[in-house]
């Protein structure tokens, strides 16, 4: 499968082809034949607006999992705010993507639902809407032998969503496992599906583009960020210079 836009509507389309519903974490139990969309913000927020806007378009609702503890955005921010805001707009949900790596000294176990049932209730302060489901960022062996529960949220790493649905993930953009192949085999009735709109574009690009592309979007951001707190800004730097 491809890493563009048009594959993604392609997958999206041969799922119902297929006879499955698209549900969340809360409302799957009654629907024998169902798949659970999950896209994890590992990155930028702007990639994941895009892919909700493309999703709403298609008439799918999905989760969207956001990082409180990362350098590359801030939650808090206005324009990550108004992000987050316009990806629930479309009737997604959003949830919280907890980085147990983040901490220091290592968490034990106790104390990573403590942390992820705090950073539940930061995400959804600011969010001012409840955030009942978290995914793990870079789970240790632990965490992902750990089935935790927690309580008032649902833990999309436990053993419910990889026992009894088949799990598959593009991470590190790379598809472990034939995806489509494996939706018109029609073998599972339960399908447990990650993807990260960061490796996705109008026209596919290798990750090596990929990440340059990202990072040299950075600057314009920089620039961007600067143009609001420097009046005047382009008597001291033009953007087309960066």
């Amino acid at each position: 499968m491809k890493f563009s836009y048009a594959a993604y509507r392609g997958l999206l389309s041969l799922l119902q082809e297929q006879g499955y519903a698209i549900r969340n974490y809360h409302n799957y139990a009654d629907t024998p034949r169902c798949v659970i969309l999950r896209h994890d913000i590992d990155t930028s927020l702007e990639q994941a607006v895009r892919f909700a806007e493309l999703e709403a378009d298609e008439g799918v609702c999905s989760t969207y999992f956001v990082l409180l503890r990362t350098d590359f955005y801030n939650p808090a921010s206005k324009a990550s705010s108004a992000a987050l805001r316009r990806i629930q707009s479309f009737g997604h949900e959003i949830g919280l993507h907890f980085d147990e790596a983040s901490y220091m000294p290592e968490l034990r176990p106790s104390e990573v639902v403590q942390n992820i049932i705090k950073e539940c209730g930061l995400l959804s302060t600011l969010l001012e809407t409840r955030v009942s489901s978290v995914s793990m960022h870079r789970p240790s062996r632990a965490t992902l032998d750990a089935d935790y529960h927690i309580p008032g949220v649902v833990n999309s790493y436990g053993k419910t969503f990889f026992q009894d649905f088949k799990y598959l993930s593009d991470s590190r953009r790379r598809w472990r496992e034939p995806i489509l192949k494996i939706i018109r085999s029609r073998e599972y009735d339960r399908l447990h599906i990650l993807t990260h709109a960061f490796w996705y574009r109008d026209e596919e690009t290798d990750i090596s583009q990929t990440m340059r592309t990202f990072i040299h979007s950075a600057n314009r951001e920089r620039y961007r960020q600067m143009t609001e707190n420097i009046t005047d800004m382009e008597s001291i730097l033009k953007e087309e210079d960066l």
